[in-house]
């Protein structure tokens, strides 16, 4: 192609960032409305990426490469197979939404608004402290923060040069900081001082977490450099194959290591994963939703293309013990979700335990596992948009983030007690919602190499239910609290915001062929990569 479609879908949202931020401080609805704009756009063109992406065609498609940084073997390549393909339409997909929900997410607090009344610092003074402060909140700043994670992220999905990659995927780190730190939920019971102090203390934790990670795939990516003497995934995955490029043992483990360490931590997995909690309580609900619908998806997705497919021997190599940790991570999420007294706490470690299905379906090395698990990204992403959203406008009306203070919600509410019965019930993954079908492939997809490892990780379902449901129960049933009493039900814009999404949900819980379709013929080239070939049933069919 001679247009740049990649990058165009990558740059439209950095560009809708800079004219976002560029909205005078006086015109917070047009930059609101602008920054809507550009992630409609950005959608269009994710759009024309899937009808133009061809899933029987070459591997990597609609390809750009341009000479960068020449003297290290530095390229721009941009490619995209079909896991990418699905991946970036999810996050072009759930941005729109994730914009709308936070329409007033970033509007100026009530006691700043009083304070300018009475002759003090208006929107426009004294911004940095009074963002350390929590009481200023830019809305400007607010939305162009969401459309540059955008725009990193789909660069992630996007590049095939490993330095490229690693550049993006280090950099949305700096507005996901600010976006936990500076625009933090406004409900808290402990008072504004406490809730500042915990916003700074999830964010900072979040960036060390991953700066941590990132650190160390650096060395591994100079490491690799050395090796193949290129940055090129393409190339670097050819010359394997090939033979003219080998690695000692030892060499691509600890290569594999450093690249896996990383996307764990971004992922996350136990025990990597604690960052994420925090991160989500503190942070409003648009913003846990960019962080554990969109960008913690880099980290699953980045296991795919880099672990397995540049260190396929060291990825059977650490099989066993990355499944082991996956069921870890399942079990142990659930169950540290059933004891929450935080809604928003409760979800992420729901989240953790979802993960653990996803990298337990990558490393199970069948093709039902890796479609299933890929599958579980799209779906996941969707069905946790759903349920966090809902759960941040509950929270904006009660005030509160503690489920005890919460009941007979469903009696005054019955629209938002049943879109978060819906999103609860897709989060348990109930037939013919999304999740179910994911999380069926995976499991079929790990019994039949691993039954021992299935099974177990089978406890995970019915640990969902029960926080689930016991969520549900506790908020939306029994008599009706006097603080709920006259909570309004949804309004217009947001059920906006969660009808398609529930619409997609039920969709793709009985057609899931359109998805399938684009990254089935993905995954078995993963497999290819591997050297790996589903296992033959026990019993063979009848003739």
């Amino acid at each position: 192609m001679s247009f740049p479609l990649l990058t165009a879908t990558a740059a439209l949202p950095a560009i809708g960032a800079i004219a976002t931020a560029a909205v005078p401080a006086a015109r917070r609805t047009a930059a609101k409305w602008l920054a809507l704009l550009f992630s409609l756009a950005t959608l269009v063109l994710a759009i024309v990426v899937l009808v133009r992406f061809d899933p029987d065609g070459d591997r990597y498609q609609l390809t750009e490469s341009h000479a960068w940084i020449a003297d290290f073997g530095v390229r721009y390549e941009l490619g995209v197979d079909g896991i990418a393909v699905a991946l970036i339409a999810l996050t072009a997909l759930l941005i729109p939404f994730i914009v709308l929900a936070g329409w007033h997410d970033a509007d100026p607090s009530p006691s700043s608004q009083l304070r300018s009344s009475r002759g003090g610092p208006k929107e426009t003074g004294s911004e940095l402290s009074s963002i350390a402060e929590g009481r200023w909140r830019p809305t400007q700043g607010f939305f162009a923060l969401i459309l540059a994670v955008e725009a990193m992220v789909i660069l992630s999905f996007e590049a095939t040069d490993v330095f490229l990659f690693y550049i993006f995927f280090e950099a949305m780190l700096i507005p996901l900081y600010f976006l936990i730190g500076g625009f933090g939920d406004r409900a808290h019971e402990h008072g504004e001082e406490k809730a500042a102090t915990q916003r700074s203390y999830a964010a900072v934790k979040f960036l060390l977490y991953n700066l941590a990670g990132g650190l160390i795939m650096l060395a591994a990516v100079i490491g690799l450099y050395v090796v193949a003497g290129n940055f090129s995934l393409t190339e670097i995955a050819e010359a394997r194959a090939s033979g003219e490029l080998t690695m000692a043992t030892s060499t691509e483990r600890w290569l594999f290591l450093g690249f896996f360490f990383a996307f764990a931590v971004k992922a996350p997995l136990w025990p990597l994963h604690t960052w994420l909690p925090n991160a989500m309580q503190e942070s409003t609900a648009p913003v846990a939703v960019l962080i554990t619908a969109v960008v913690d998806k880099v980290g699953t997705f980045a296991m795919l293309r880099f672990c397995l497919q540049l260190f396929p021997e060291a990825s059977k190599w650490a099989t066993p013990v990355v499944l082991v940790l996956a069921v870890v991570s399942i079990i142990y999420g659930a169950l540290l979700a059933v004891g929450q007294r935080d809604i928003k706490r409760l979800i992420a470690y729901a989240s953790i335990s979802h993960f653990g299905f996803i990298i337990m379906g990558i490393f199970a090395m069948t093709s039902q596992g890796q479609s299933g698990a890929t599958l579980y990204m799209v779906n996941h992403g969707i069905s946790t948009a759903v349920l966090m959203l809902i759960a941040g406008f509950l929270i904006s009306r009660r005030g509160s983030r503690l489920i005890a203070d919460y009941g007979g919600v469903q009696k005054v509410a019955p629209v938002l007690a049943g879109t978060f019965l819906i999103g609860g019930l897709a989060t348990l993954s109930l037939p013919g919602l999304a999740p179910f079908v994911s999380e069926f492939l995976v499991l079929v997809g790990t019994f039949t190499r691993y039954p021992v490892i299935g099974i177990i990780a089978t406890f995970g379902i019915v640990l969902a239910a029960l926080y689930t449901l016991v969520l549900y129960q506790r908020t939306m049933t029994g008599p009706v609290k006097p603080e709920v009493a006259a909570m309004p039900d949804l309004k217009v814009r947001e059920i906006a915001v969660v009808a398609p999404l529930v619409v997609l949900l039920v969709f793709l819980g009985v057609y899931p062929k359109p998805v399938t379709d684009v990254v089935n013929p993905a995954v078995k080239q993963t497999m290819s990569d591997v050297e790996k070939k589903d296992p033959r049933p026990e019993v063979e069919a009848a003739k």
